[in-house]
């Protein structure tokens, strides 16, 4: 479980393909926090640390991986938003996610609002339903607030601090971002749609 505030910004130092997929490896200041086997947000995706040293960590993105998210678009160089998962005890100061990235969305226009930038970005039809206007949305691993729903896009106000700390600090239009919904919207989608309840439980009572 993750709550998409960045740690830091990791540096791609390669992208090994193989068989099953590519090995990125990344480094990061977050090495001596990382364990091998710990789950860890790259871009709001959730990998699996594989090999861990000094500098940073490796992990491997299947096929699946690389076709549902712009995973497959990094390269050497490039940076990544990192963030560890939630410990029990962590505040949760952004929204509650899971690294599972729902689709992936366009950069559409990018806009200055005052200190603020205005990103506006193009998202699949099936994910907008679960987007709302103040709700909540994950953007390249970011906790974000949505300022505006408007057709097929969404629109997140970015204060400085995102815009230095993240990768959307450098984001532009035709760039690919992935993108997670609140999975508590999709959970109250399922209950008002008015499953069936269960069969009624057997009678256990003591017979006479």
């Amino acid at each position: 479980m993750f709550t998409g505030l960045v740690q830091d910004l990791g540096t791609v130092a390669a992208v090994e393909t193989t068989d099953g997929g590519v090995r990125l490896r990344l480094r990061t200041a977050l090495a001596g926090e990382v364990a091998e086997g710990d789950s860890v947000a790259v871009n709001g995706v959730c990998l699996t640390a594989t090999l861990v040293d000094a500098a940073g960590f490796a992990a491997d993105a299947t096929h699946e991986t690389l076709r549902r998210t712009s995973l497959r678009a990094v390269a050497p160089g490039g940076t990544v938003n990192l963030e560890l998962a939630l410990r029990a005890g962590d505040r949760l100061g952004g929204h509650v996610m899971q690294g599972h990235v729902d689709g992936v969305g366009e950069v559409s226009a990018v806009e200055e609002d005052g200190f603020a930038r205005i990103v506006t970005v193009r998202a699949p039809q099936e994910l907008l339903r679960y987007v709302v206007e103040k709700g909540s949305i994950a953007i390249d691993g970011v906790s974000l607030t949505v300022s505006a729903v408007t057709g097929d896009h969404v629109s997140v106000a970015l204060i400085p601090e995102t815009l230095q700390r993240t990768t959307l600090g450098a984001a532009a239009p035709g760039r690919s971002v992935n993108l997670e919904v609140d999975v508590l919207a999709k959970y109250v989608e399922k209950l008002s749609r008015g499953a069936a309840p269960p069969d009624d439980p057997p009678d256990r009572s003591p017979r006479p």
